[in-house]
């Protein structure tokens, strides 16, 4: 077996803290460059966290013909274009989310199609908590799954923060509601045909810092989610049944290399006192999204998820943005792989 030999555009903090360490520990993956626009800061992270090479330019890795794959971590409006300048450059590509600005901006990756592998960083998707919670619909221990419901939200008014600039795609719905979202797509295993949304728009910034919608995946299945930049801090994912309830403790930020819980609910005593608690085993999702990407770049498996999945979630932040200015439902182009 050898490595996949990745490449790192940007030394963003996600890259820096989560990433990099995560791909440095998988079986499949090894991390060989990281670039940025001045060539001081990315010696100084590569040297930081170990990486032998550092470019002065994303140019420069894109070039580099021993790296096989990219991770891009940069700002929200610049997605599109480097991750299609990698592609172009026969690298296959791990994209931060959100994807794009919107869905027709990611469908200029179609350009490159059965060329290289393009996936979007969902890394929840491969936690052992989350696939375990999918089993768990999929056995019908629910019952029939009838609805979800999502909450996340952090507190951030710093003025200069890349999540309260709308012209790169800050706020809620980009940042973290892309995030409600794929659980719901994840454990329905569907695409929503229509959808409302109430956003609050800060003053200030002009993002959206507290944004409610509903998501009706048809034959009476709904998702509903609040997801907020300016409240306390939590996260929760509730699925209910007509038979039991699933809850997700910390569905987004678990704990890297910690131990999670979730919970199986009958209802038999009030007050979730008949909650089941199940406990999956520490891991690092991060090495996990990172291994299966690589696996996928040597042809071990197929590739988990990709352009069409990503342009899929697009099309639902499209249409929730246009109900929160139209104030009514409305539909989302499904005829989505």
């Amino acid at each position: 077996m050898k490595k996949v030999n990745w490449g790192i555009l940007s030394t963003a903090k996600i890259g820096r803290e989560k990433v990099i360490p995560a791909l440095q520990k998988g079986q499949w993956s090894q991390v060989g460059a990281i670039a940025s626009r001045s060539l001081a800061q990315a010696r100084a992270v590569a040297d930081d966290v170990g990486i032998p090479t550092a470019y002065g330019s994303y140019e420069e890795l894109l070039a580099d013909p021993s790296i096989e794959a990219i991770y891009n971590p940069l700002p929200n409006d610049q997605h599109v274009a480097l991750t299609l300048a990698a592609a172009r450059a026969g690298k296959h590509v791990l994209c931060e989310k959100p994807f794009a600005m919107n869905a027709a901006e990611a469908e200029q990756l179609r350009e490159v199609v059965g060329q290289v592998h393009i996936m979007e960083a969902f890394m929840v998707r491969f936690h052992p908590q989350w696939l375990r919670a999918r089993e768990i619909v999929r056995s019908g221990a629910l019952g029939e799954l009838r609805a979800m419901q999502v909450f996340f939200s952090y507190f951030n008014r710093q003025p200069n923060n890349i999540r309260n600039r709308p012209e790169v795609g800050g706020g809620a719905l980009y940042d973290i509601g892309c995030y409600a979202i794929v659980a719901g797509r994840f454990l329905f295993e569907s695409e929503p045909l229509r959808v409302v949304a109430l956003i609050d728009r800060d003053p200030q910034f002009q993002t959206d810092r507290t944004a409610s919608a509903i998501l009706d995946f048809g034959n009476g299945r709904r998702l509903d989610f609040t997801v907020s930049t300016q409240s306390v801090p939590y996260q929760r994912v509730q699925a209910i049944g007509t038979a039991k309830r699933l809850e997700l403790e910390i569905p987004f930020n678990a704990p890297l290399g910690g131990s999670t819980r979730i919970f199986l609910d009958d209802a038999s005593a009030p007050g979730g006192l008949s909650a089941v608690a199940e406990t999956l085993p520490a891991c690092d999702m991060y090495t996990l999204q990172g291994d299966a990407f690589s696996q996928a770049v040597r042809g071990e498996i197929a590739l988990p998820y990709g352009l069409d999945d990503a342009i899929c979630n697009m099309r639902v932040i499209d249409a929730l943005f246009k109900s929160g200015a139209s104030r009514q439902w409305e539909s989302v182009y499904t005829a989505c792989p």
